[in-house]
């Protein structure tokens, strides 16, 4: 597999992700999203926003779908086995299975370099977008900008904000680029200043595209040495790469079918 590549990353992003500061007024509805934008717009370009991510960022529609499913996330209140049934993790355990199989060179090399077993990468692949089935039909600035806009989280979702404006600068994605509801995008999902953290280039092409599907997974399996796997442990709960899956999701369920499924899929 040739080296892959890391994407850029400026240390005004790096900074913003390990301690944002949220200047522009968050608000709880429609009303004061203009406004916002005005004023975040100023901390983008001291971030290192330039003009494309910028005209992005004006273009940018407040998303209530998005605020309605922030409000309504139900994993967080499943059981482990209603969660697993929802999730179709029968279908995700066969199908990772075959795919294991189809493409065995590659998910070798992929744990060759990170330590990542194929069975984690290919259950939270399933799990994330259906192997790249559905990846979303959301436009990413809006979703994004908007939950940085939100009172909620907004110290949270600041830093990918400005993420996924560096990413329009960089033109990886642009303004109509769809993605999930929370603005994550790519066969798994990957918010954006995680992108722009993460993301490598798997295929050797020059360029990291978290749509294509060799560069997500190694992306992902970046992502999870980069937070601490550590290769040849285990990651069932009390094992120790199992807090690293934590960093993946923030629902227990999540976390535990990741890696029960990672686990059927690599027997």
């Amino acid at each position: 597999m040739r080296a892959l590549k890391t994407l850029s990353i400026s240390l005004a992003l790096s900074a913003a992700l390990a301690a944002p500061a949220v200047a522009a007024q968050c608000g709880n509805n429609a009303s004061g999203f203009g406004a916002w934008k005005a004023a975040f717009a100023a901390e983008a370009q001291k971030a290192g926003v330039k003009q494309r991510g910028l005209q992005a960022l004006a273009d940018a529609q407040y998303a209530s779908g998005t605020i309605k499913a922030d409000r309504n996330q139900k994993s967080f209140k499943y059981t482990l086995d209603k969660f697993l049934k929802i999730r179709g993790a029968d279908t995700i355990v066969s199908q990772g299975r075959k795919r294991k199989a189809r493409n065995a060179g590659f998910y070798q090399s992929l744990e060759a370099q990170y330590g990542v077993p194929s069975g984690v990468l290919l259950a939270i692949h399933g799990m994330e977008t259906g192997f790249g089935g559905f990846m979303g039909n959301s436009r990413v600035v809006s979703a994004i900008t908007t939950l940085a806009y939100d009172c909620r989280r907004s110290a949270f979702f600041v830093p990918h904000a400005i993420g996924a404006l560096m990413l329009v600068d960089q033109g990886t994605i642009d303004s109509n680029t769809k993605g999930a509801k929370h603005g994550e995008l790519g066969h798994t999902q990957f918010l954006p200043g995680n992108a722009m953290r993460y993301g490598v280039d798997g295929d050797g092409n020059g360029r990291v595209d978290l749509y294509n599907q060799t560069d997500a997974m190694a992306s992902t399996a970046n992502f999870l040495r980069r937070k601490g796997w550590k290769p040849g442990q285990g990651y069932q709960e009390g094992q120790p790469n199992f807090k690293v899956i934590k960093q993946w999701n923030a629902a227990t369920v999540y976390q535990q079918a990741i890696a029960i499924m990672g686990a059927k899929i690599d027997r």
